[in-house]
């Protein structure tokens, strides 16, 4: 079936999409009734401890003091950059990252002005040449900037920090504000990775969330992204949006397939108006029942399974060839703020309003409004309003969560030799709470260590939580997003 026949009769499928309740066919063990127990709130680990465990006692000088401590250490690693634009030009009702909606593109003229005093500021304090393997542009909407200064951006980094060779270099794109030749433009400044919003095709869907994109536009843009030779395109998928249904979820699969994305991101909706004031134009009653829900994810994993899919964890899937369905097979999954990713566990800066890094054993985040992150720039400082420094405890529990999370296994003796403990008398308790998820097969153990099952990997944030101190005492999880 080609995508234009696709296209103009979206009710047809181009795969066998199982039903809810033959899902063992696809991935033994998983049924509905663990789709249902499962369907509570938790972490996404994209750090541990989390950052709603930020403390403001965590200052600019104690980021100064992290960056020193790396110079002096002269880091092997290289280096992971973040860059948060926050911009959009419209709203999108769903949304719930730090962005500022204007038209007035003139204001990111000034954005880029002091993204340039973060970046002398951290060459003062690291030095000039150190070597970066990850770049992540996100937003907001990073293709906002103009080419021009997506160029500019680009020189000045290029400017101060060595672009290692093989190094994953990608950029958020919201499909309305680009065409073939911005994305020619994006290659000609190295990035070689796109992630594209999709989200859902549906029109009404699209209308609700108030983000009108035709499907035909998201197919020629991948299209391009082929010709122009881009390693891997990212499509992200939201379900659980207002008037979305199981069946028109199921439209947008048979799309999201006939498309074959390299990597594909499905998240939950997270439906939190009173922390997001965007997400109180949605009306709760245009919004799925649990139910629904439900049967959309199993629909959706059913789809991507079916049409080749390594499912590599926390709603990520990719083809069999990708890089991190490989980094997958071999071991060498890594997670940070942008998620999974194929590079080693490394230092990772971030530029911008509201942006979160992590130096050493420490996180640390920016001034959340542009006014606050532009004053501390004018002063010369640091931009840094609150962070942690890992304690040990914090250390042993994250080494353990991310063996979790990223390999699906876990050796004592790995952190026992590491962090100078006894495994089963520092984790008793957790190892208890470890037998009822073996009796329902989602880890297997034995006195060696843990290994998470294929069907415990659908649910491997819900293994991952028993280690995690804070959740353990912490009675409203009702801020984080579903765990499936």
């Amino acid at each position: 079936m080609t995508t234009k026949s696709l296209l103009k009769n979206p009710a047809n499928k181009v795969i066998n999409i199982a039903p809810a309740a033959n899902m063992s066919y696809i991935m033994p063990g998983v049924t509905t009734e663990m789709l249902q127990k499962y369907d509570v709130s938790g972490p996404r680990y994209t750090s541990y401890p989390t950052a709603d465990r930020f403390v403001e006692a965590f200052t600019e000088e104690s980021y100064k003091l992290a960056l020193e401590q790396r110079r002096v250490a002269g880091a092997a690693l290289p280096l992971s950059i973040y860059v948060h634009i926050p911009f959009c030009e419209s709203l999108c009702f769903f949304c719930a990252c730090n962005k500022i909606v204007t038209k007035h593109h003139e204001r990111s003229v000034e954005y880029l002005r002091y993204l340039s005093r973060e970046i002398d500021l951290h060459v003062e304090h690291l030095g000039t040449g150190q070597t970066i393997s990850q770049l992540h542009l996100g937003g907001g909407s990073p293709t906002f900037f103009s080419d021009d200064e997506l160029f500019e951006l680009m020189t000045m980094l290029k400017r101060n920090f060595v672009f290692a060779p093989n190094g994953e270099y990608s950029i958020e794109v919201d499909p309305r504000t680009v065409n073939e030749a911005r994305l020619q433009h994006l290659s000609e400044l190295g990035f070689n990775r796109l992630s594209f919003g999709v989200q859902d095709f549906d029109p009404e869907v699209q209308k609700a969330v108030h983000r009108i994109q035709p499907a035909e536009q998201v197919f020629s843009l991948v299209e391009a992204a082929r010709r122009l030779k881009f390693e891997s395109v990212n499509v992200d998928l939201i379900y659980g949006l207002p008037m979305q249904t199981p069946e028109s979820f199921t439209r947008t699969l048979a799309q999201v397939v006939e498309l074959r994305p390299n990597r594909i991101a499905l998240y939950g909706y997270a439906h939190l108006p009173e922390r997001f004031k965007p997400q109180r134009r949605i009306s709760e009653y245009e919004l799925p029942a649990a139910q629904d829900k439900i049967t959309m994810l199993s629909n959706a994993l059913s789809a991507f399974m079916n049409a080749g899919y390594v499912y590599v964890g926390m709603d990520h899937f990719a083809l069999p060839d990708d890089d991190l369905a490989i980094a997958k097979r071999q071991g060498r999954l890594h997670r940070n703020f942008q998620g999974y990713s194929t590079q080693p566990d490394c230092d990772l800066i971030s530029l911008g309003v509201s942006a979160i890094g992590r130096v050493g054993s420490t996180y640390s985040q920016n001034a959340k409004t542009i006014e606050e992150y532009y004053d501390y720039l004018n002063q010369g400082r640091f931009p840094v309003v609150r962070g942690l420094a890992l304690s040990l405890d914090d250390l042993v529990r994250r080494a353990v969560i991310m063996a979790i999370m990223c390999q699906g296994a876990l050796q004592y003796e790995s952190i026992e030799l590491a962090y100078m403990i006894d495994f089963k008398s520092y984790f008793a308790k957790e190892l208890e709470l470890l037998k009822e998820q073996e009796a329902t097969g989602m880890v297997e153990l034995d006195d060696t260590g843990l290994q998470v099952t294929d069907t415990g990997w659908f649910f491997v944030r819900a293994v991952a939580m028993l280690f995690d101190r804070y959740l353990q005492t912490d009675r409203n999880r009702a801020r984080f997003s579903k765990i499936i």
